[in-house]
């Protein structure tokens, strides 16, 4: 659905190879999800046997309504385990599907592994929202046990200032959100960092301030309504950290987008 949607949307830009699947031609098409890779318009149970999914995938269930959400899960599982598997729902229908897939036989630390409800909990509420959270948890598990050089992982920041998720919930203003997503060397925040600027021009959080804070920031004011994704690279060099009073010498990495 439109989840779906804004989730290949944002996936594809950050690096994410994405395949969509759906079972309705007027869905899986190129003008639905310009930014997918791979489109399969097939059965949700025969398209997942033809993708044979691997160790190193990462599946997300977000079909219409919920309604082929537990096919789907039932499939995966009969396969090899993925490095992400996620479906949407509230907290009442998880249980319900946990304790359905262990009834059916699969190991609780089986299903355990299951990102259910998907994404990571900044508060979502509108669908660039939701498909944001959803995208950032894959960034994370993407990240874990990456080598880096300033010997971190990413969103190893976690204490998000509470006005951004304020900000971020507020469905009566336009907003652009933006999103540290990788470090190296020494920077002003790490991974995890979180900014948002609303259509009132008023800010939450910070990305590490200074005037590349202050130059992204109006980049992602402009960016309010228009639907945009943008990546920026901020390099932090002993050069440019020096100008603006920081003792830095490392680049972050930075995902910007229009949240509507």
């Amino acid at each position: 659905g439109h989840v779906g949607q804004a989730i290949s949307k944002f996936a594809s830009a950050v690096g994410f190879y994405v395949i969509v699947v759906d079972d309705r031609p007027s869905f899986a098409n190129r003008s639905c999800f310009p930014d997918a890779e791979e489109i399969y318009c097939e059965e949700f149970e025969k398209a997942l046997d033809m993708l044979q999914i691997g160790s190193n995938d990462y599946v997300t269930v977000v079909t219409r309504g919920h309604r082929f959400d537990l096919t789907c899960l039932r499939k995966v599982l009969k396969g090899i385990f993925p490095r992400y598997l996620g479906m949407m729902g509230s907290k009442r229908r998880v249980a319900g599907i946990i304790d359905l897939l262990q009834e059916e036989g699969n190991a609780a630390e089986t299903v355990a592994k299951i990102h259910m409800p998907i994404g990571l909990n900044i508060g979502a509420l509108t669908v660039p929202e939701i498909a944001i959270s959803i995208v950032a948890e894959l960034i994370e598990e993407r990240r874990k046990g990456t080598p880096r050089r300033s010997h971190s992982q990413l969103l190893t920041c976690t204490d998000t200032d509470s006005r951004v998720i304020e900000m971020l919930g507020d469905p009566n203003v336009g907003k652009a959100m933006l999103l540290v997503y990788d470090t190296s060397g020494s920077t002003p925040v790490k991974s995890g960092a979180l900014m948002t600027v609303n259509s009132n021009l008023q800010s939450a959080g910070t990305i590490g301030g200074g005037c590349t804070e202050n130059e992204v920031l109006r980049e992602a004011f402009r960016m309010i309504g228009t639907g945009e994704t943008k990546l920026f690279t901020l390099d932090m060099s002993n050069e440019v950290a020096a100008d603006q009073g920081m003792v830095c010498g490392g680049r972050m990495l930075v995902y910007a987008a229009d949240l509507g």
